[in-house]
């Protein structure tokens, strides 16, 4: 007896009760919540029942939250096959009703299908490297009008503005601001 009152007494005593104490509560708190499983993966968790009332307690995390809040589809990228999700919006927006998995497959595709004749900038299959005209002709690319020797903004000018005349004596260099100053301003040369 003097053994028990002593270890009642000292302070390792103190400390087991109060752990004692501390899981009994947690025991007791858990015991009033029921053990509800997780729509996606299955999992029992505890649920507070104020939760279950507002209609929530469905999910055991935020990423079994995020999984149960989708409601679009798994597709194809119509480039290389590749399975993705895509949400109800995006099926809804699509005009060609083709998907992609980023935006270099979409570049890929769209090189294909608008190529040609389906290109919004084409002329009737008339293709002209004009510089190249010139450059292999060996005439300087300096701009007649200002001098400018920057070849990143020269520009091949025709003279008689008729793109289909592509002799020599038709083709000059120019910077793209006299260009743009000879065609709207009507700046002579």
């Amino acid at each position: 007896m003097v053994l028990v009152a002593q270890w009642q007494s000292s302070r390792l005593w103190l400390i087991f009760r109060n752990r004692f104490v501390a899981i009994f509560n947690i025991l007791a708190y858990y015991s009033h919540m029921p053990i509800v499983n997780c729509k996606i993966c299955n999992y029992g968790f505890y649920a507070k029942p104020n939760w279950l009332k507002r209609g929530e307690g469905k999910y055991c995390s935020n990423k079994c939250s995020y999984e149960g809040r989708k409601n679009g589809e798994i597709v194809n990228c119509s480039t290389c096959n590749k399975k993705i999700y895509k949400s109800q919006k995006d099926l809804k927006s699509s005009k060609s009703k083709k998907y992609f998995c980023s935006k270099s497959c979409q570049a890929i595709w769209r090189n294909k299908e608008f190529s040609g004749e389906r290109h919004a900038n084409w002329k009737k299959g008339e293709s002209v490297d004009y510089k190249r005209v010139l450059l292999r002709h060996n005439i300087t690319p300096i701009c007649k009008i200002c001098l400018n020797e920057d070849k990143r903004v020269l520009c091949v000018h025709h003279i008689d503005k008729n793109r289909k005349n592509n002799n020599l004596r038709n083709l000059m260099w120019l910077c793209y601001n006299c260009h743009y100053l000879v065609h709207n301003y009507k700046i002579k040369i």
